[in-house]
């Protein structure tokens, strides 16, 4: 893991917010983790195409959640990912 996140800045989910406000982020390599706290079942698009939408959050502050839309490849992929996982 240290060496995965050598150069890279830490932003906890509960911070993301404030972080995006006062910083360029487009200019700084940073990573975030998050547990799945909440699923949504998978949705259609009015194109037929489907989707799902995962709640995350940090632990550190429940009421701070961001949505993450998962679309193409990337739902087929994951969208049996159970909900608690990081």
């Amino acid at each position: 893991m240290d060496r995965k996140m050598a150069n890279r800045k830490l932003i906890r989910l509960s911070q993301l917010k404030s972080k995006l406000a006062a910083e360029n982020l487009e200019e700084i390599d940073w990573v975030t983790f998050g547990v799945i706290v909440k699923k949504v079942t998978p949705q259609s698009t009015n194109n037929g195409r489907t989707f799902s939408i995962w709640r995350l959050n940090d632990l550190r502050d429940l009421n701070q959640c961001v949505s993450l839309f998962l679309f193409g490849d990337v739902h087929k992929e994951h969208w049996k990912t159970d909900q608690g996982t990081v």
